[in-house]
């Protein structure tokens, strides 16, 4: 029988840990200044649009999905300025952002995305799980779009629950029962085109199919800022995005307990600052990626200048997750003052990881330079720092990515099952990961380096001694 969390607390095990000859060299800091200087929020012209003068009406009962449309189009061909939605429940079907356009939510406004899949058609090209194919809208997007934004004090609810859209992934936990559609079919057929580089342009789902649209998703866009709102429900990845350069995510919310409910996930971006937001999920609150197998290598467009710092991690997967779809590769992840609080009113609080860095044998690609310091936990958890390339077995043994320059510097944590668990590949070892002015209280396991050089754990305490 699988102990429980707090037979396995109980078993505390203390000690200090080292490996490794030498500290490997620090994240280079002058590239995270250099990351620092080139991400600029966009501004938007001093002019507003309410959607209430293009036929929107609160309430629930009107679609306001032609009227909202009407304004982003006037607000953009009159130079930018702000779409305003105003106190109240709006509902919507998928909206479509153009250049210079700040979709803004004064507080008391909800915009309720309609959960009728046609209302998110025609199909237009994006990634579902970091496979290019041609989808489902997500419920907001912009693609190939300059200066855009998503800001203010109100809520962006995606209704999903398990009524509508979280039981496609065909579990019983989300609703899903027999005589009802899932994913299944699809995503294993969207697989084989990727692992056969089927050409895109046939990768046709959309109506008839059931992979779910994610939520916020900008596409090959430059300067976006999605500031203050909180975002919920989201039928899939939440925040996603993809193939865009100067990115602003601060002061969100993101309440999202759906499967594959990822907070943030940003892929094959260029320079990204996700800062102060809160997460609540039930899958990795930030997940960076550069996409999947095959898709990621053909592309091989990585992420790169990745800055998360002062966040709060209520619950979910990683707190911050380096893929596993990273095989464009990922490079220069800046990870700043996290704080991960228990819950009083919860018997046992929760995050998985605080990093995890995973990969498969089929992936490819590389992490290189992933610098993560001043991170407070209080939450119970797996494992504060887990490198693996175990996280789904199967495929070419060759394509293990290229993991190194890791490092974990001042981070606290209060419980947790082990401290670190380091696990490469005999053909492909993990390299120069440090683990420095650290401390993890209440440990229940042994930590663990397999296939890793360079490992240096210095001034560490693990358990109580």
């Amino acid at each position: 029988m699988r102990p429980t969390r707090r037979q396995l607390l109980g078993a505390s095990l203390g000690g200090v840990v080292a490996a490794g000859i030498g500290l490997p060299a620090a994240a280079d800091l002058s590239t995270e200044g250099l990351v620092r200087s080139r991400i600029r929020p966009p501004k938007f012209r001093d002019a507003w649009f309410p959607i209430t003068r293009y036929g929107a009406a609160p309430g629930g009962a009107t679609d306001c999905t032609a009227a909202i449309a009407a304004a982003v189009t006037a607000c953009h061909e009159a130079g930018g300025g702000h779409v305003v939605v105003p106190p109240g429940v709006w509902q919507t079907g998928a909206i479509n952002l153009l250049s210079h356009v700040d979709l803004h939510l004064e507080e008391g406004a909800t915009l309720r995305f309609s959960t009728d899949p046609a209302a998110y058609l025609p199909v237009v090209r994006t990634r579902w799980q970091s496979v290019e194919v041609y989808n489902y809208s997500s419920l907001i997007r912009a693609e190939g779009q300059t200066d855009i934004g998503i800001t203010g004090k109100g809520v962006l609810d995606g209704a999903g629950d398990n009524e509508h859209w979280w039981y496609l992934i065909g579990s019983g936990q989300y609703g899903w029962h027999t005589g009802l559609p899932n994913q299944r079919e699809d995503w294993a057929e969207l697989e084989r085109m990727n692992n056969e580089q089927v050409p895109v342009d046939q990768r046709v789902f959309g109506a008839g199919h059931y992979l779910r649209p994610s939520f916020i998703q900008p596409f090959r866009c430059t300067n976006v800022l999605i500031e203050g709102v909180t975002v919920k429900d989201s039928p899939m990845w939440t925040i996603h995005p993809l193939e865009c350069r100067n990115v602003t995510i601060q002061g969100v919310t993101v309440n999202n307990l759906g499967p594959n409910g990822d907070g943030c996930d940003p892929e094959s971006c260029t320079d990204v600052l996700i800062r102060g937001c809160t997460f609540a999920t039930h899958d990795d609150c930030i997940a960076i990626k550069s996409g999947r197998d095959a898709d990621g290598r053909r592309l091989g467009l990585p992420s790169r200048g990745i800055i998360v710092e002062d966040c709060t991690f209520l619950s979910g997967g990683a707190a911050v997750a380096v893929g596993s779809e990273m095989s464009g590769g990922i490079e220069d992840v800046f990870v700043r003052r996290l704080h991960a609080p228990a819950d009083p009113a919860a018997d046992e609080a929760y995050l998985q990881w605080l990093l995890c860095v995973k990969s498969t044998s089929t992936r490819g690609g590389y992490v290189h330079n992933v610098d993560v310091r001043d991170v407070d936990s209080r939450a119970w958890m797996y494992r504060p720092l887990e490198i693996t390339f175990s996280y789904q077995g199967g495929g070419d043994q060759s394509l293990f990515p290229d993991v190194r320059g890791i490092r974990f510097d001042d981070v606290r944590v209060a419980r947790a099952e082990r401290a670190y668990r380091i696990v490469g590949a005999e053909t492909q070892h993990i390299r120069s990961v440090a683990i420095t002015n650290s401390r993890f209280d209440e440990v229940a396991a042994e930590a663990v380096v397999q296939y890793a050089d360079d490992v240096t754990v210095r001034n560490v305490r693990i358990g109580t001694s």
